[in-house]
């Protein structure tokens, strides 16, 4: 029995953990006590294991070293920045602000409510990276107001709890953070590769909400027009009318172009290329745009009220188009500099002169915009600008993920001063929090240590991977595997507890077998959201529950007793959201494409340049010693 246990220590090991978690004992504390006990074990059954088991109590005093690494790690870092950003904007009313303003950007639409909470989602998760600080603002602000105006409380809660787990996905995410140093690769590769994916989710999101308003109308109304409380100056709206015609036609037949480009991308990447044209491109471009636009550049457009949230998306396409402009002639100007850097330095530059524009309006009463483009500008600059002073810095190779975490942390006090709602409580609050996240982090770090360093002794790092390595299936096969089986640890593990715990040994594999370990770090991000969605520990479904209404209760605004959300229409609102992560993961595995743009921003080789500064420099004449020459 005991050669039997002696030869078979790894899988017992790891059997013996599964176990200890599942009994729910802390996670930091079971790894420590099952590294600890099979060490002893391990140490005392040496003799019996034919050479597979490699520990003695001197290896026990390199646990000090392998703890410090854990504490000098300056990647790490970067959470408790990260933390203690999104705390302080969270409570200094950034979300509230957005909600309350793209609530009325979108309210006239059916679903309206819903696309907003999700656009605000993924701009909190560009900002804050925490989860709990996305669901529950959405939840307080969201759903009483979803609530009011009927809309189905699955929907609603599906919608709230889903977005709020963006942040897992979308840079600056905690998880990413970790994937990447348990990984061995650069945090600012992780968050370029997973950029896109992140931002497609939120885009299948409103795929599904839109799916939702065509089947099911009734499920998310548009706001009614007593709901809409940005007011309008009616002196200027003939002004803005013919603007905001003038310009979706000029910002038309750009989209309609990119999309055309778009299709044709599509058809190379599987094979079966779609040529058409630029002349039928242009013109079917400004003919679609006359169609699209037209009826509203003729004066139609005020019958439905609908001229200040065209003027918004005029404003904004205006800005999009300025960004290429600018890219095209910074490339132009600066031929060495990569072309990430290039987008980020226009968007950057298009968005303040938007920003400033939306002042000169507010201060002299221009009429370029109306109230409503000017409140949304206002509101949503300020955050764009630190997602740029975080991600941006990083992109553009200024800062570090640490050093970025820093002044995005600095950066979220400014903005909360400037919002006056800085004060003494708020900042307790936020180091409070932090401190306990922090604390978590590392303790689990710590134990993991402490169980990978006996986990190792015994080999276990080779049993794992000759037993993914030989899955059927090569790569596919491995992937298809892995995602499943970290589908259903999610079940019972957070995504910090499954990225201290399984990503190590799943690494090593992966690498073995040439997977890029960027692409599957993402691949296992998209997975790691659904630990946040579904029972019976899905994080955000515990936030959303903890501030939705658990008993009848009374509207402030209209007055009337509302039904209360149960824990089974949370639940049940979850699932449809479960299920479009998944497709999610499925699409990063199909198209890698989505990834590896992390690996477009290499630095440009001026051939020019390179000529000249090697002009003039001679081939010194070095004399051949006889003896040397054949």
């Amino acid at each position: 029995m005991a050669a039997f246990i002696a030869q078979n220590m790894a899988p017992i090991m790891f059997l013996f953990l599964v176990i200890f978690l599942l009994i729910g004992y802390p996670v930091a504390f079971s790894l420590a006590a099952v590294g600890l006990a099979f060490f002893v074990v391990g140490v005392e059954l040496a003799p019996l294991s034919g050479g597979s088991i490699n520990l003695s109590w001197s290896l026990l005093q390199a646990m000090p070293e392998r703890i410090f690494g854990v504490m000098n790690n300056d990647t790490l870092l970067a959470i408790p920045f990260f933390t203690f950003m999104g705390l302080i904007l969270e409570r200094s009313g950034m979300a509230e602000d957005l909600l309350d303003t793209i609530g009325q950007l979108f309210g006239p639409v059916r679903g309206g409510l819903a696309y907003a909470v999700i656009f605000v989602g993924a701009l909190l998760a560009a900002t804050t990276g925490v989860v709990a600080a996305s669901v529950i603002s959405m939840g307080l602000i969201s759903l009483p107001i979803m609530l009011r105006y009927g809309y189905d409380r699955r929907m609603a809660a599906g919608v709230i709890a889903a977005s709020g787990t963006l942040a897992q996905i979308i840079p600056p995410s905690l998880v990413l953070i970790v994937m990447a140093d348990q990984l061995g690769r650069s945090v600012g590769d992780m968050y370029k590769g997973a950029f896109i994916p992140g931002l497609t989710l939120a885009a299948l999101y409103a795929g599904y909400v839109f799916l939702v308003t065509i089947v099911k109308p009734e499920a998310a109304p548009a706001l009614p027009l007593e709901a809409r409380t940005i007011p309008e100056d009616p002196a200027l709206e003939n002004r803005q009318k013919w603007l905001t015609g003038f310009l979706l036609i000029f910002v038309g037949i750009p989209i309609f172009y990119l999309l055309i480009s778009f299709s044709e991308w599509i058809g190379e990447s599987l094979d079966k290329p779609f040529h058409v044209s630029n002349h039928v491109q242009w013109i079917g471009a400004v003919i679609a745009s006359l169609l699209v636009f037209g009826r509203r550049l003729m004066g139609h457009v005020d019958k439905d009220q609908d001229v200040p949230r065209w003027n918004t998306f005029a404003m904004v396409g205006a800005a999009g188009i300025a960004t290429a402009v600018l890219s095209q002639y910074l490339d132009a100007r600066f031929p060495d500099m990569p072309t990430d850097n290039v987008l980020i330095w226009s968007a950057f530059i298009a968005t303040g002169i938007l920003y400033v524009l939306a002042l000169l309006n507010k201060s002299s009463n221009l009429g370029i915009m109306s109230r409503m483009t000017e409140q949304v500008v206002i509101v949503l600059v300020p955050p764009l600008a630190l997602i740029f002073l975080v991600l941006g810095t990083i992109f553009v190779g200024i800062a570090t993920p640490t050093e970025a975490g820093a002044m995005g942390a600095g950066g979220g006090v400014l903005l909360a001063m400037a919002k006056r709602r800085l004060d003494m409580s708020l900042l307790k609050q936020a180091m409070n929090t932090t401190a306990k996240l922090s604390c978590f982090v590392v303790f689990i770090l710590i134990g993991a240590r402490v169980f990978s360093l006996t986990f190792y002794g015994v080999n276990g790092h080779t049993w794992v991977e000759h037993l993914l390595t030989s899955l059927p299936g090569g790569q596919t096969g491995f992937l298809i595997i892995v995602n499943m089986m970290v589908f259903v640890l999610a079940f019972f593990l957070d995504f910090f507890e499954l990225a201290f715990i399984v990503i190590p040994l799943l690494g090593p594999a992966a690498e073995k077998l040439g997977i890029d370990l960027i692409w599957f770090g993402v691949i296992l991000g998209v997975n790691m959201q659904t630990s946040f969605m579904h029972p019976p520990f899905g994080f955000a479904l515990f936030y959303l529950r903890s501030v939705a209404p658990k008993n009848p209760f009374k509207d402030r605004l209209t007055g009337k007793m509302m039904d209360p959300v149960t824990t089974g229409q949370i639940y049940v609102g979850a699932i449809p959201f479960v299920i479009i992560q998944c497709i999610m993961v499925a699409l990063v595995i199909l198209f890698p494409q989505m990834v590896m743009v992390y690996k477009s921003g290499e630095v440009k080789l001026n051939a020019t340049q390179i000529e000249e500064q090697f002009k003039g420099i001679a081939v010194p004449n070095v004399e051949i010693p006889p003896e040397l020459k054949f």
